[in-house]
């Protein structure tokens, strides 16, 4: 087991705030975890009772709609913290955490977490600043979905994903996602999303190699309208 204070993904998130004293603490009861691709890591509706630290790997967060369709929120990436914002409003989680990849995870029970937000006030603030980074990003998803087309949406993940995420030695996209998965970030029918993909692979905006999506022209990607 790596010890938190010697840990670089720290750096990406609000840990980097804590002492070394409270880090040495955190690394004496937090569990490592391997997740597999496809699996639930937390769903709606459960008491998380702690963090997850992403060490490796990406999995999406998705809200169910009252049709029974999952939205996907946001993709976690490596240094992300999951479930903050659950203790901070001692509330049950309000997405659900399924792994896009195979991940390495720490989890941090919440008394801990508790304790340093309560005596930690940098910790505090930093966990509230991303927050509020998440809520702002939350804000430009409801504009772009009430005033830019599926189209337009559909262009901003690949190009977010592509930017994100980088491409593999073939050129691919390096997270792999299903028809399904694109539908659900932009908010349409998993047909809808098909037919604009294949429309974007005839205008030479794409290539596929089965589920595998490579971008052949970002600057016409950035221009659809």
């Amino acid at each position: 087991m790596s010890n938190c204070e010697q840990c670089i993904v720290r750096q990406f998130n609000s840990l980097k705030s804590l002492t070394k004293e409270e880090l040495i603490r955190i690394s004496g009861c937090k569990t490592s975890k391997t997740i597999k691709k496809g699996q639930l890591i937390f769903d709606e509706g459960e008491n998380v009772n702690g963090v997850y630290c992403i060490k490796e790997g990406v999995c999406k967060l998705t809200k169910l709609s009252a049709n029974g369709k999952d939205q996907i929120v946001k993709l976690v990436v490596k240094g992300d913290l999951m479930g903050q914002r659950s203790l901070v409003s001692e509330e049950v989680t309000n997405l659900s955490a399924t792994a896009l990849s195979e991940m390495q995870v720490c989890f941090i029970p919440k008394h801990e977490i508790m304790t340093d937000l309560h005596e930690n006030s940098n910790f505090t603030m930093d966990v509230l600043q991303h927050m509020a980074k998440d809520l702002r990003e939350a804000d430009n998803v409801i504009v772009n979905m009430a005033q830019k087309s599926v189209r337009q949406r559909l262009a901003e993940a690949l190009i977010y994903i592509y930017n994100t995420f980088g491409t593999s030695n073939e050129g691919m996209l390096q997270v792999i996602l299903s028809r399904e998965d694109y539908a659900n970030i932009v908010g349409t029918a998993t047909e809808s999303a098909i037919r604009i993909l294949s429309q974007f692979k005839k205008e030479g905006f794409i290539s596929t190699k089965g589920k595998q999506i490579k971008v052949e022209d970002l600057t016409a990607l950035k221009r659809v309208s």
